[in-house]
């Protein structure tokens, strides 16, 4: 059995490739926005925590991509006769590329926008322990050199409860 850090990064990119709903929801945004929007793959979301300098040299990911990991855990012992009661919080950096800002600028918040529309319409129980209350935190890095040219990224974070013995 995967460990719980990995187990629960897992869930989430299930959640985003395992019907393709990241691919339809970025088709119906760029659609109701007349938007060129490149596409991000199933191949495109990986479980890493790598940086974008580690990830585009030695690992060739593309852009844009999502990049999966849990960022903590918390036993609060909620429950009390269970061995783990509390919370993993799993960090998705959500990535992109282009050869002018205006585009990734605005590209970064379509990708955002499709992912935390997943979340909500997710909210529940999602299996093995884990429960998604519908908490999520977003934050946006300004555009920077690099990539194809700019490259921007936000990370959203989520926090699953979680309940095992």
């Amino acid at each position: 059995m995967l460990p719980l850090t990995l187990l629960a990064a897992q869930k989430v990119s299930t959640l985003l490739i395992g019907t393709n709903e990241l691919q339809q929801q970025l088709s119906a945004i760029a659609a109701a926005t007349n938007t060129d929007l490149p596409i991000i793959s199933a191949a495109q979301v990986v479980l890493t925590s790598a940086s974008p300098d580690i990830s585009d040299k030695d690992m060739q990911l593309t852009y844009p991509r999502i990049c999966l990991y849990s960022g903590g855990v918390k036993n609060t012992q909620i429950e009390k006769f269970r061995s783990l009661s509390g919370a993993v919080s799993v960090i998705a950096e959500v990535w992109a590329s282009g050869d002018l800002v205006d585009q990734v600028d605005q590209w970064i918040h379509f990708y955002v926008e499709a992912m935390t529309t997943i979340l909500r319409q997710n909210i529940g129980d999602w299996g093995d322990g884990f429960f998604f209350s519908g908490i999520y935190d977003v934050q946006f890095q300004p555009p920077k050199a690099g990539g194809l040219g700019y490259v921007e990224s936000a990370k959203v974070t989520c926090s699953l409860n979680v309940s095992r013995n």
